[in-house]
């Protein structure tokens, strides 16, 4: 047919080569060379997710804290683990686990090398942008599309959040189960008693409240209007900012 040209493609499996050896010239087959696969992305910019979940088995000797499981249909994370070695017997994971959906918390054991399905659970970050009523407003600030949390489903960490604030959403057949807050965040001292001339870093402590509610012990020269930095795992003030 007119106009139509005729190209011979090489196989997939000639595509990538390496050099041999024993010759800087010569290009030899390698059929074990793995090429580097980027992920793929949408028109919009997001990673691209399948369309079905993956499950992924592991063994239960590769439980760690953070590792998130399948049991009985739901997601959970591990909290505590030990490996335990009896005498006599198997040997067994001991493990305290949370609930992704009801906030339970349990202690299960599983025996030594058991498959165990991993939770397909992956991450997003949204910006938390404003608070309508009881509710939390976060935003993809690729796509625009706004996620909204109840005061229960945001628990204490509404204590740190601040507008303009990235967190991270964790996702879980299509809806979401939990989200992070940063590590550190940097909160504005509203109310504290003020602090006394020479008072150091090491002369004791005083409660003060911070502008998203939370109360901290902070250092007694410490004073209203001060900028400071606080770890959000444990509630403590770190330093000033």
């Amino acid at each position: 047919m007119a106009g139509m040209a005729t190209f011979n493609l090489p196989s997939a499996s000639s595509i990538f080569f390496r050099a041999s050896p024993s010759s800087s010239s010569t290009a030899t087959l390698s059929r074990s060379f793995k090429p580097s696969i980027l992920p793929m992305r949408g028109l919009s910019g997001k990673p691209f997710r399948p369309r079905f979940p993956k499950i992924y088995a592991f063994s239960s000797n590769d439980i760690k804290v953070g590792s998130n499981i399948e049991v009985d249909g739901a997601p959970w994370k591990v909290l505590e683990f030990l490996h335990v070695k009896p005498g006599k017997g198997a040997a067994f994971v001991r493990t305290k686990m949370r609930n992704y959906l009801s906030g339970n918390t349990v202690e299960k054991t599983f025996r030594s090398g058991v498959t165990i399905d991993e939770a397909d659970i992956f991450k997003e970050t949204k910006q938390f942008t404003y608070k309508d009523g009881s509710q939390f407003v976060f935003m993809d600030l690729n796509t625009y599309e706004e996620i909204r949390l109840n005061a229960s489903d945001v628990g204490d960490k509404m204590k740190y959040l601040k507008e303009g604030m990235d967190c991270i959403m964790l996702f879980w057949n299509g809806k979401v189960i939990d989200f992070e807050v940063p590590i550190t965040v940097q909160l504005t001292v509203v109310d504290v008693d003020p602090g006394l001339k020479g008072d150091t870093a090491q002369g004791g402590s005083k409660p003060a409240t911070l502008d998203t509610g939370a109360v901290v012990n902070v250092p007694l020269f410490v004073n209203i209007g001060d900028e400071i930095l606080v770890d959000t795992r444990t509630g403590q003030y770190m330093s000033r900012a």
